[in-house]
């Protein structure tokens, strides 16, 4: 089940840029979806007596409904199950195949005797042989980011039943990535000011190491079949097969919109392609992947990779078996808006160093930051162009005061753009907080209360202003806070504003809004200690399944059924 560092990781930084993008007029496809393939999945489905597929799917649902709740406006979340991802992957394999980069070799695979099967990677643990680190994965070591193959681990142990795994010598296909690595070079150093500067660093270490042909295949029977001749019994290693998702997601959502041949305009053409990753996975991104797309040579390298640190909890890794952590299946028992968790989550967006969620500073936030600055704002300019104006924006001509403060939103809108497009999410943020208590404090010095009575021109003029700036602030807040976005444009009467609009005066004059909601609520004590309880539960795939159990055809017809 996701828990919140996992939304944190990836999924809602990169909707923040997505619907950032859209709205800047680019036009944009995010794409994204489960990984389905590899041993874990063999193993549970076993152990749960259910298919991969039956897995699979309960667990494809689970994910989607937690990520329609929190508002991720993926144009298509695909499945590396479906038929598309099959044919997509066998194709790019075999361009790779053709050009020359893929090689036979052996391998020394890790197969446990008492489980009778061939271990993945990540199924062997065992002690890091550059750090020391005494739960390095056969794949990669956590505490230092190093690439390893699980032969190389100090006394390796089975993840699933704890026994020393015995190594047996196999046949199997490779990547080249020596050959590739002077091209891959090359493309990395490209990225220095445009890679964050943990992810280029990281990147920058894996080539001076030197890199070595990489094993793309595997002794599984559940994965995507490796299309030689020879090799049928063997699938394509998940992590050769899964990247490839990100193209045949973007043929399937190219399909489902009319468009069959629009994805080739995403992948091989004018386009920028970013990646939102978690730490583990930058040099499979930064490596691995991009490795793969020079070696097939048709489409588009990345642009940009987001790599992202850890999320902590209350001063602890966030841990399933002890339910030490938010884990999401359960928020929207909560009753607490999505966009207070986004908000919140926005703040602690990892971007270079690992960062830590705290209820205190959850409920101080969304009080002091949310209500009492953003919301108040908006509910303030709304109110009181309901009760004095009959709900109608009042007009007049703007002074130098009003000019300036919508002046000001210029200003903003080009450090917010700056921000946000060099993934700086966190700071693009506070430059809407900032816009909110600027505009704020144009309220206060304006005093509509008072003016309404000896100026009321100059508060026609005032309000009319706060009325554009409560648009401006609804578009800056479409990335962050999509409920309350659209509700602000559904209150004043508009079209969902565009980011060049930030600036202009589109709210028009004897404009009707609509009926005025608190936006945020406020966060009490009792309140904290609830959602706690609640988000602190999580639900085993066995319990999930147990709810679904149908009976048998044969203890079906044991029953005695009478109708009355």
């Amino acid at each position: 089940m996701p828990h919140i560092g996992n939304i944190v990781g990836s999924h809602l930084p990169a909707d923040i840029f997505a619907r950032f993008c859209r709205m800047a007029g680019y036009e944009t496809v995010f794409i994204g979806g489960s990984d389905e393939h590899g041993t874990p999945i063999e193993v549970a489905a076993q152990k749960l007596q259910v298919s991969p597929e039956e897995l699979t799917g309960k667990y494809y649902r689970v994910h989607k409904e937690i990520y329609n709740w929190f508002d991720i406006s993926y144009d298509n979340f695909s499945r590396t199950s479906l038929p598309v991802h099959h044919e997509t992957t066998k194709e790019f394999f075999l361009k790779i195949y053709e050009n020359g980069y893929i090689t036979e070799g052996k391998l020394v695979l890790p197969y446990c005797r008492h489980d009778k099967r061939f271990l993945p990677d990540r199924y062997v643990t065992g002690i890091c042989p550059k750090c020391g680190y005494e739960r390095a994965r056969g794949d990669q070591c956590e505490n230092c980011s190093t690439l390893l193959n699980p032969d190389e681990l100090k006394e390796p142990e089975c993840v699933i039943c704890g026994n020393t795994p015995e190594f047996r010598k196999s046949t199997h296909l490779f990547l080249n990535l020596y050959r590739l690595q002077p091209q891959l070079e090359e493309w990395i150093e490209s990225k220095k000011g445009v890679f964050s500067p943990h992810v280029y660093k990281l990147a920058r270490g894996w080539i001076k190491e030197g890199l070595k042909p990489r094993c793309i295949t595997r002794d599984l029977k559940w994965g995507i079949k490796v299309p030689l001749r020879d090799y049928e019994d063997k699938v394509l290693y998940v992590w050769f097969d899964a990247p490839i998702g990100y193209i045949s997601s973007t043929k399937e959502w190219a399909e489902k919109t009319g468009q069959k041949e629009k994805w080739n305009e995403f992948w091989k053409g004018e386009t920028k392609i970013f990646h939102f990753i978690g730490k583990d996975n930058i040099p499979f991104h930064t490596i691995f992947w991009p490795s793969m797309l020079i070696a097939n040579g048709e489409y588009n390298l990345p642009y940009n990779v987001a790599g992202l640190q850890y999320l902590n909890y209350e001063g602890g890794k966030i841990s399933k078996s002890r339910g030490f952590g938010i884990f999401c299946e359960n928020l929207p028992q909560t009753g607490l808006s999505s966009d207070l968790w986004r908000f919140y989550l926005t703040y602690l967006i990892p971007e270079t160093d690992d960062t830590e969620w705290k209820w205190k500073e959850f409920k101080e936030r969304v009080n002091n930051e949310l209500v009492a600055n953003l919301g108040n704002f908006i509910h303030r300019t709304m109110s009181f162009i309901q009760r004095y104006f009959d709900g109608r924006v009042p007009y007049a001509e703007l002074k130098k005061e009003d000019k300036k403060v919508i002046e000001e939103t210029k200003r903003i809108k080009e450090e917010y753009r700056r921000l946000i497009w060099n993934i700086h999410l966190r700071d693009g943020m506070r430059k809407l907080l900032e816009l909110s208590d600027i505009c704020n404090k144009y309220f206060q010095k304006q005093e509509p209360w008072k003016s309404i009575k000896e100026n009321p021109e100059r508060a026609r003029a005032s309000l009319y202003t706060c009325a554009n700036l409560c648009y401006h602030l609804a578009v800056l807040m479409h990335p962050y806070l999509p409920k309350a976005s659209r509700e602000v444009f559904k209150i004043l009467g508009t079209e969902q504003g565009k980011l060049e609009d930030v600036g202009e005066l589109k709210v028009e004059a004897e404009q009707k809004i609509g009926r005025v909601k608190i936006l945020f609520q406020k966060i009490d004590n009792e309140t904290i200690e609830k959602v706690k309880n609640i988000t602190s539960k999580v639900t085993r795939f066995d319990e999930m399944f147990a709810e679904e159990k149908l009976i048998n055809y044969e203890d079906f017809s044991k029953l005695d059924i009478r109708i009355a």
